[in-house]
C-alpha cells in the first residue's frame, strides 16, 4: 500500500514521458514531425493553458538511451549514479546483481548461417514472449561456461537480460558490446547512427586492456554468445519459426554491461514527496524501485491502444489520490520510429492524445494538479535511432500562467517561455510549481 501523501498543501504532480516522442521534419508529412502532424487537441490545449520549452534529456550532444534519460528526468545526475543498463533491468526482473557480477541488456536476434552477419536485430519484432521463454529455458539448461555461471531471462518480446558471475574472481563491466548498434561512451550506452551489421567481439574498454577482471568478463561474454548460438540453432522453437517463414531467434546480442547496482538517494529524501509510477519496460521499473518510487500495477497490454490507454488514464486518476505525484512512462512512439515508420508513429501519438489524455483530463482537478508532458529522447524515423535532438516539454495546471504557446510540438516549444532545460532540471521545476 502506498504511504499517505507527505504534503497535503501542495498540488499533485502528474509527470508523463512519451518514449521516443521527438523527431525531425519529414517530407512525406509536409515537412512536419510526427508530433506536429498528429491530431493532438488535448495536449495542444494543455500547452495553450501552460508553458512550453525544450529539453536536452541528459545534455547537449548526447543521444541517450532511455535509462540515462529517465534517471535524469527524475532529477538525478546520470553521470554520478549510472552503472549500466544491464544491472537496472536485471534488478527489475528479480535477478541478483552482486558487486563483481556483470549484467547485460540483451536482444534475441537473427544471424545468417555464418553466425556473424545480422539479418535482423529484433527477430522481425514478432518473437512472442512464449517463444522467447522456451528459448531461454534451453539456454539455461544447455549452455555452460568455463569458469563462470550465468542466469539468462527473457523479458518482453525479443528483449532479455543476462548476469554472468565469475567462479574464482569478480568481473568488470568495462567491456564493449556484442550488439553493433550500440557503443559506449564511458559508462553510458549510446545508439550508433551507422554500424556494420556483424556480431561484435567483446573486448576490455580503453583503459582497461590490462584488467584481469575485464579480460575475463569479455571472454565469458564471447563464450556465452558462441555457445548459446549453437543451442538456439537447434531449438525446436526456431525450427518451427523457419518452417513458418519467420526469422529464427538464433543469436543473443548483448550491451550496456555493469558490475554493480547504482545507489540513488531515495526520492522521498530529495523532494519530500511520495511518488508512484506505472511503466511498461523493465529498465524504467528498475530505476523506479532503486529510487524509492512505488510501482503501480496496471493490467497487461491488450495490444489495442484504444483499450489500453483509457485503462491507464483511469489508473492515473485513481493513483494520484494516493500519492503526491505519479510518473507515467508510455512506450508507444518509440518502436515505430526505430522501424522508420513515421506514419505509425504519428498514429500512436494521435491515440495517446485521444484515448489517454482524452480520458484523463475531463476528470482531473487541473487547478490542483501540475501536469507535465515530455519525452526521454528523440527517436528519429529517418535514421531509425535515438538522436541528440532536444524534446518538447509542456507544464500546465495549478497557478501556471499561459505563455502564449499555441501547440505542443518541437517547433512551438522552441518559442516557449521555459527555454532550454536539461532533463535533470524538470523535477525541481515541477516541485516548485506544485508549491506555488
Amino acid at each position: 500500500m502506498p504511504a499517505v501523501s507527505l504534503n497535503v498543501n501542495m498540488k499533485k504532480i502528474i509527470y508523463v514521458v512519451l518514449d521516443g516522442l521527438g523527431d525531425l521534419p519529414i517530407k512525406e508529412l509536409g515537412d512536419k514531425t510526427p508530433l506536429e502532424a498528429a491530431f493532438t487537441p488535448n495536449m495542444d490545449r494543455l500547452a495553450q493553458k501552460g508553458r512550453t520549452g525544450l529539453v536536452y534529456p541528459v545534455g547537449k550532444g548526447i543521444a541517450p538511451e532511455s535509462d540515462i534519460a529517465v534517471i535524469s528526468l527524475l532529477g538525478y545526475d546520470a553521470h554520478k549514479y549510472y552503472t549500466g543498463r544491464g544491472p537496472l533491468e536485471s534488478f527489475a526482473e528479480g535477478l541478483t546483481v552482486n558487486d563483481g557480477d556483470v549484467a547485460f541488456r540483451v536482444n534475441f536476434a537473427t544471424v545468417a548461417e555464418d553466425g556473424k552477419t545480422i539479418k535482423d536485430r529484433r527477430v522481425g519484432r514478432n518473437l512472442t514472449t512464449e517463444e522467447a521463454t522456451a528459448l531461454s529455458k534451453e539456454i539455461n539448461a544447455k549452455v555452460t561456461l568455463s569458469g563462470a555461471t550465468f542466469e539468462f531471462k527473457n523479458t518482453i518480446g525479443h528483449r532479455g537480460i543476462l548476469v554472468i558471475r565469475g567462479v574464482r574472481s569478480k568481473l568488470s563491466g568495462w567491456i564493449t558490446n556484442t550488439d553493433p548498434a550500440y557503443d559506449r561512451e564511458g559508462v553510458f550506452g549510446v545508439a550508433k547512427e551507422k554500424f556494420e551489421n556483424l556480431v561484435a567481439e567483446s573486448v576490455p574498454m580503453p583503459g582497461y586492456e590490462n584488467s584481469a577482471e575485464a579480460k575475463a568478463a569479455a571472454a565469458f561474454l564471447n563464450e556465452f554468445t558462441r555457445e548459446s548460438h549453437k543451442v538456439l540453432n537447434e531449438a525446436a522453437v526456431n525450427k518451427k519459426r523457419i518452417s513458418e517463414n519467420k526469422m529464427p531467434g538464433n543469436i543473443i546480442l548483448s550491451r550496456d554491461a555493469g558490475d554493480h547496482l547504482p545507489k540513488f538517494p531515495d526520492i522521498k529524501s530529495v523532494y519530500n514527496l511520495e511518488f508512484g509510477s506505472f511503466v511498461q519496460m523493465p529498465v524504467e521499473k528498475g530505476i523506479a524501485l532503486l529510487t524509492g518510487i512505488d510501482i503501480i500495477a496496471v493490467p497487461d497490454s491488450t495490444g489495442h491502444l484504444d483499450v489500453d490507454y483509457p485503462i491507464w488514464a483511469k489508473v492515473a486518476l485513481d493513483s494520484i489520490k494516493k500519492y503526491d505525484g505519479i510518473y507515467v512512462h508510455i512506450k508507444g512512439p518509440d518502436e515505430p520510429a526505430h522501424d522508420g515508420d513515421f506514419r505509425k508513429k504519428k498514429e500512436i501519438i494521435d491515440y495517446i492524445d485521444k484515448y489517454f489524455f482524452g480520458n484523463l483530463l475531463p476528470k482531473l482537478d487541473i487547478a490542483n494538479t501540475i501536469l507535465a508532458v515530455t519525452a526521454d529522447h528523440s527517436t528519429v524515423c529517418a535514421i531509425k535511432a535515438h538522436s541528440a535532438d532536444p524534446v518538447p516539454l509542456l507544464v500546465s495546471g495549478g497557478n501556471i500562467k499561459p505563455d502564449g504557446s499555441l501547440s505542443f510540438s518541437e517547433k512551438a516549444a522552441r518559442l516557449g517561455s521555459i527555454g532550454e532545460l536539461r532533463g535533470q532540471d524538470i523535477m525541481p521545476l515541477l516541485v516548485k510549481s506544485a508549491s506555488d
